[in-house]
């Protein structure tokens, strides 16, 4: 092998997907199960109807910390030690949408993990010491996390970015104070015991134990269709939070936008890339490389319910908040007014090509991407879309892009420091 010579490339064209088999549970509630995979490990994640949107935060958020907590007939050691003698462990994920518990373990213990699992979530009573507990350990960490000027702007761009909708709601220290367990155990009742509204299984299960799974957890789907805010207009202007004393200040800034079904999605998605979603991008090379202003700048594309965001977030000393604002400021104009070159845009569609097959390397998380688009009524066709518009996508539609949503006058520019 001749190491002076780079290797061969070749044009990536598509991704060959795993699809899932859909099963419905019921008019509402669908199981997705990937079953042509090779791993002997399994993975369930289990969707409750549970999110931050159905109710007070605090109420949410200690309820879903709670759910393996214990049962009447069982502590929470013990439902722990079950599990890990199945060699299984979980997660779980809290969003506005719904609760995610994930459940992992090796194909041949699934269902007696999975049992246990979902059998503890649906009779959990939340023992008042464990209660008292994670609401002590939440009260707490809402303290510390109110001193970070990252949390303040985050909160505070959270307000702006949903303005007038359920979404902007936050919890504060005194409604975690005055939860109590009733709280829970009602809001359990109610979006828990008939809550899950989808189950995802990526593994080589047996027949009889995917029927088993269906068998245990349909008498627990939801029965009403699912509904989401999508009326959201961010507030724009200037917004700064002052922190005594603060020697970095936090930076959000952006507007509201849509979901991945919007048709500019696909291009306002490369466009943030360009500016600021890589190691390369513009704002990593103007703020941090040449100014030094900070040690990292990004943007990202956000989804939530029927809606979206963009966003910039950064942390800077507090000294240079008003340059950096304004080298900001310049990089979106130079956008709106310049076209990018093509050997800069071949960089990024390289890079985005790069991350869709890091993304797509494995059976999770093909089942990620795939529970990502699934949820707006789309299959992994968006991929293979994706990767042509990243081929097709050129300086002109770019600008057009930055023209159209990159408006500074459009923006909620958040400071906290």
């Amino acid at each position: 092998m001749n190491r002076r010579n780079a290797p061969k490339t070749r044009k990536i064209g598509a991704i060959s997907f795993i699809a899932p088999e859909i099963l419905q549970l019921n008019n509402q509630a669908k199981l997705l199960w990937m079953a042509d995979v090779p791993n002997e490990t399994a993975r369930i994640d289990l969707y409750f109807d549970a999110g931050l949107r159905q109710g007070k935060n605090a109420v949410v958020s200690i309820t879903s910390s709670m759910l393996l907590s214990g049962t009447k007939e069982i502590g929470s050691t013990e439902i722990h030690s079950k599990l890990d003698d199945l060699g299984a462990f979980f997660d779980i994920g809290l969003s506005h949408e719904g609760v995610m518990v994930s459940l992992y373990a090796l194909k041949k213990n699934m269902l007696e993990a999975f049992k246990i699992l979902f059998e503890s979530i649906q009779n959990a009573n939340f023992p008042e010491q464990e209660f008292n507990e994670i609401q002590a350990e939440k009260i707490q960490n809402f303290k510390i996390n109110m001193t970070r000027v990252s949390v303040l702007a985050q909160r505070s761009f959270q307000q702006h970015i949903y303005h007038k909708s359920p979404y902007a709601e936050l919890s504060e220290e005194i409604d975690l104070e005055t939860t109590r367990r009733s709280d829970l155990i009602n809001f359990h009742h109610e979006h828990y015991k008939k809550g899950v509204f989808k189950i995802a299984i990526v593994g080589a299960l047996q027949e009889q134990q995917i029927a088993a799974i269906k068998a245990l957890v349909t008498p627990h789907c939801i029965t009403n269709e699912l509904s989401f805010h999508t009326a959201f207009c961010n507030k724009a202007g200037s917004f700064h939070i002052e922190k005594k004393d603060a020697v970095q200040t936090a930076i959000r800034i952006g507007r509201t936008l849509f979901n991945k079904k919007h048709d500019d999605f696909l291009d306002i998605s490369i466009l943030s890339t360009v500016l600021g979603d890589y190691f390369g991008s513009r704002l990593m090379k103007n703020i941090r490389e040449d100014k030094g202003y900070t040690y990292g700048i990004g943007t990202a594309i956000a989804e939530t319910g029927g809606s979206g965001y963009f966003l910039i977030g950064s942390e800077v000393g507090s000294e240079h908040l008003k340059a950096t604002l304004i080298e900001i400021k310049k990089e979106m104009n130079l956008l709106q007014s310049e076209k990018i070159s093509q050997e800069e845009l071949q960089l990024v569609k390289n890079h985005l090509l790069g991350q869709l097959l890091k993304m797509s390397d494995g059976p999770y998380a093909m089942m990620d991407l795939f529970l990502s688009v699934e949820s707006y009524q789309m299959t992994s066709d968006f991929y293979n879309a994706y990767i042509q518009r990243i081929h097709d996508v050129n300086p002109e539609v770019l600008m057009e892009m930055a023209q159209k949503y990159l408006n500074w006058d459009e923006m909620s520019v958040i400071s906290a420091g």
